[in-house]
């Protein structure tokens, strides 16, 4: 980890790859081992000059682009893949599989869990993605899942995207939208 900048109360698990430039804050968790899964059994890597702001968790399992940032208390759960010049709000809970595109903003106290956020795409404040239409679901497997919102598209604060829903290419979703199909 050369050249990476280390606050106070900063756990690294083993396994974690830092990119050079890098800022983490105090009291940050990096790489923490997902149930069932031992310390360094999954890769974690942040590339190159990424700011992490203090009390952010990252699970081991995740990977993340260069030029990252979050705000504070942000969690990162394992298997998501993130761009590059990706900004994750205060906050921001994004639960396992998410994939996020290059020069993303996702705003403070978002939901996102097994989303696919293609480039440069704006998430507004208070954005829940949801992955199941009506919990707790009997046949969860078969209802699950999640959002596509293509590149270029706008979501507006307290929207509440449904599962399986795509948000088409630079569309516009208004404020407190619940969006239950597909906006071309």
């Amino acid at each position: 980890m050369k050249d990476v900048k280390i606050g106070k109360n900063v756990v690294i698990y083993p396994g974690v790859e830092i990119g050079e430039g890098s800022v983490i804050h105090d009291n940050v968790v990096i790489g923490m081992p997902p149930r069932g899964k031992q310390p360094g059994e999954l890769r974690t890597i942040i590339g190159k000059n990424a700011v992490i702001r203090p009390f952010t968790t990252i699970y081991a399992g995740t990977v993340i682009g260069d030029d990252f940032q979050t705000g504070q208390g942000a969690s990162i759960r394992e298997d998501n893949v993130i761009g590059n010049n990706v900004v994750v709000g205060t906050n921001v809970v994004l639960e396992y599989g998410n994939r996020i595109g290059n020069n993303v903003r996702i705003h403070s106290l978002c939901f996102l869990e097994l989303v696919t956020i293609e480039d440069n795409v704006f998430v507004a404040p208070n954005v829940v993605f949801t992955d199941d239409p009506h919990p707790p679901c009997p046949k969860y497997k078969e209802c699950v899942g999640g959002v596509v919102v293509k590149k270029g598209a706008h979501i507006g604060a307290n929207c509440t995207i449904l599962p399986g829903v795509v948000i088409g290419e630079c569309a516009l979703v208004g404020g407190g939208s619940v969006v239950t199909k597909d906006v071309p």
